[in-house]
Order: structure tokens, then C-alpha cells, then sequence
């Protein structure tokens, strides 16, 4: 096993704030439905750029409301 931290799977951003909208988005975190399911088998890279995507997202909806 490796003590890495850099092999360190990122923690999950969930804000336990769950509830999607009607484009199937978290309104806690920002992530899509698919991202959610895929978030358990996804390597670090990918769920890096989950998060980043879900940061767009939280961002563009601060901007629209």
C-alpha cells in the first residue's frame, strides 16, 4: 500500500447539502448525477476535474440568482 499523499483518493465534495435540480445537479456540490454515481470508481484526475466542473457550476448559479 502506498502512504503517498499524493496517491491519497480526494475526498468527496459533498457538502451533504443533496438535492438536484431540474438539470440533475447538486445544489450542495455542484456535481451532475452521473458525476455523483461515478465518483466511487473515478481515479484522481478524474475527480479533479469533477470538482472543477461542479465549481463552475456553483459559480454560474451564484451569478444567474
Amino acid at each position: 500500500m502506498n502512504s503517498d499523499p499524493a496517491h491519497k483518493p480526494l475526498d468527496s465534495p459533498c457538502r451533504r447539502q443533496c438535492c438536484l435540480d431540474e438539470h440533475e445537479q447538486c445544489l450542495g456540490c455542484g456535481r451532475t448525477l452521473q458525476e455523483i454515481l461515478d465518483w466511487g470508481a473515478a481515479d484522481n484526475e478524474r475527480r479533479r476535474l469533477i470538482c472543477q466542473a461542479a465549481e463552475q457550476r456553483l459559480l454560474q448559479r451564484k451569478q444567474r440568482h
